[in-house]
């Protein structure tokens, strides 16, 4: 079952690396995920920041975000390789492609709603009613009276 899934992995990394050690890191995770058959879509270092709580000695840590695409048989081998490494304090893989696909079609419902109420709003000869100076109904497209049920006089 070699189904292709797009998983999120956030790593932190200890504060005392310099960015050719986080480079090395990056390149490390991008070669465990084109070994197992993946593709890195997307890394994106959010740089040094402030940690929750304290980690070991560290209150702070290099966060670093990787989105990537591939088998679900990646995800063992990338954990067994980022425990095993002193540089990294915490990371988390998770799979984001159902949360994708959700958000892509409640964005399309919401876009389908948006153009069915923008052509509803604009359909030839249909009658609107606005109010004329003495508050009475008026139809625009006949400028007759209407009565408080709608029906033109």
């Amino acid at each position: 079952m070699s189904e292709e899934r797009q998983y999120e992995l956030i790593f932190v990394a200890a504060p005392d690396l310099n960015e050719s050690e986080v480079g090395a890191l990056n390149s490390q995770v991008e070669e465990i995920v084109s070994s197992g058959g993946g593709r890195i879509d997307k890394v994106d270092n959010w740089g040094r920041r402030r940690l929750a709580y304290e980690i070991g000695s560290f209150r702070e840590g290099v966060y670093v975000l990787v989105l990537f695409t591939g088998p679900g048989s990646i995800i063992g081998e990338l954990d067994r390789k980022l425990k095993v490494s002193d540089k990294i304090l915490r990371f988390l893989t998770v799979r984001v492609d159902e949360d994708f696909r959700k958000a892509s079609r409640t964005a399309e419902k919401r876009k389908a709603g948006s153009q069915r109420r923008d052509s509803a709003k604009s359909l030839p000869g249909e009658a609107v009613k606005t109010l004329d100076p003495s508050g009475q109904a008026v139809s625009e497209d006949t400028n007759r009276s209407v009565d408080p049920e709608g029906k033109v006089e």
